[in-house]
């Protein structure tokens, strides 16, 4: 595969951006990899700069549940670019975004827009802290909140193969209100609960999707709220990758359980940058103006970004929508769990929905701990072999997969065949 350009541009990046990305996934440094420069995309297919293409399982990080560059959504942007990009000043589409976005999330009752997941988590803490008036965090193992400080510490995602998955710049005193625990460990939750009295907010993804994916049991999401509600505390689900991904109402619908506060972002953009935190009122009331928790920002609720928002949403609420993308999911996916199952393989798959993670090296995994044992070297092989066959997985074994509408029979067929035959090879 020859990509001249593509070597071009990222070494001329290199001179200009630190380690030539915007994210450090996208560097592919621990493949050891020419990142792509991507040109466009179409439906579930991007083309490089060298006019190469691949199927595409990343989906901007799950942002895109229609594929790339949809006809009605594209079409919702350059309506709203006619009339303006921004105005920092309120428009009617923030108001139609909330009440969309309410009618389907359990536990929202108001909800205030941010452009980043990392955004609306430092602001859901702050919020939270703020209600309680309890200074300290639980966060958990190999759960990503984005790069807000105190959560930097045993994180997911980019940060997973740093030491202590922590990051320089964060100081001790930064983290001195942060425990993090083991996922899906119900008894670490209650004995911290036991132990102190200054635990004023709880943050979890309810499936955890930034160590790949590894799905929350439903004992320990009701420990969480039970434990939560009995000490004062609020109960933040952080939603940005599995709100409107694994189902119009989000992983607290799946699992019945209203969170204090829910934190969405990606799929609530379209593909552009936008995000949101929200709640019952008696909380989100604590918020400026009303309160006295302030929080900001110029691009909140920018009018492309809520017209894209509102353009997916629509899409999402079509009667099969769902259903359809599960049938995706299982043509692609069934054939490797029957083919794991009969080899008993060292391989671990995990699914829900759209959403779907292979571990090499294990065979089963419910926490971070599980995937100490990980095998790096057949990944990085795993991941050339798909990369050369015109298939793109995200980057990291650390990372999950998603699917869209846009990915055809053909496709999925293609892709599935390319995986058996790598575990043939291989197992």
């Amino acid at each position: 595969m020859q990509r001249p350009q593509t070597q071009y541009i990222f070494e001329e990046s290199c001179r200009l951006i630190p380690g030539g990305v915007n994210s450090p996934i996208r560097a592919c440094h621990e493949l050891k990899m020419l990142p792509l420069q991507i040109e466009k995309g179409s439906g579930e297919i991007i083309y490089d700069i060298d006019g190469n293409h691949w199927i595409d399982y990343c989906m901007s990080w799950g942002a895109l549940p229609l594929g790339h560059a949809y006809p009605k959504v594209v079409e919702a942007v350059q309506k709203q670019m006619a009339l303006g990009s921004s105005f920092g000043i309120p428009t009617p589409l923030e108001m139609q975004m909330a009440r969309e976005i309410i009618a389907l999330m359990p536990s929202i009752e108001k909800i205030r827009f941010v452009s980043s997941g990392t955004e609306a988590v430092m602001s859901a803490i702050r919020l939270s802290r703020a209600i309680s008036g309890k200074p300290c965090l639980i966060k958990f193992n190999g759960c990503y909140h984005g790069h807000f400080d105190p959560l930097l510490i045993q994180a997911g995602s980019g940060v997973t193969e740093l030491a202590n998955s922590s990051s320089l710049g964060v100081t001790k005193e930064t983290i001195a209100h942060t425990i993090s625990l083991p996922y899906n460990d119900c008894e670490s939750v209650k004995e911290a609960f036991r132990l102190r009295s200054d635990i004023g907010v709880v943050i979890v993804e309810p499936m955890a999707a930034n160590m790949g994916l590894i799905p929350g049991t439903r004992a320990f999401l009701e420990t969480l709220r039970e434990e939560t509600k009995k000490a004062g505390a609020l109960l933040i689900f952080d939603e940005v990758i599995t709100g409107f991904r694994i189902g119009l109402h989000g992983a607290q619908g799946h699992f019945g359980i209203d969170p204090d506060l829910t934190c969405l972002g990606k799929i609530i953009g379209g593909g552009l940058p936008a995000a949101a935190f929200g709640g019952k009122s008696c909380f989100m009331d604590f918020l400026a103006p009303l309160g006295g928790v302030y929080q900001a920002g110029t691009l909140s609720g920018n009018p492309l970004a809520m017209q894209a928002g509102l353009a997916t949403l629509k899409q999402l609420q079509t009667p099969s929508f769902y259903s359809d993308l599960q049938e995706k999911a299982d043509l692609l996916l069934s054939p490797l769990q029957e083919w794991i199952d009969k080899k008993n393989a060292p391989i671990c798959l995990h699914r829900q929905g759209s959403l779907f993670t292979l571990f090499f090296g294990v065979r089963q995994a419910t926490s971070k701990e599980d995937l100490a044992n990980l095998d790096a070297p057949l990944f990085r092989k795993f991941y050339e072999y798909l990369f050369s066959r015109g298939i793109y997985f995200p980057p990291s074994q650390w990372e999950a997969c998603f699917l869209s509408s846009a990915h055809t029979e053909k496709s999925l067929t293609y892709t599935r065949d390319s995986i058996l035959a790598f575990f043939e090879a291989n197992f």
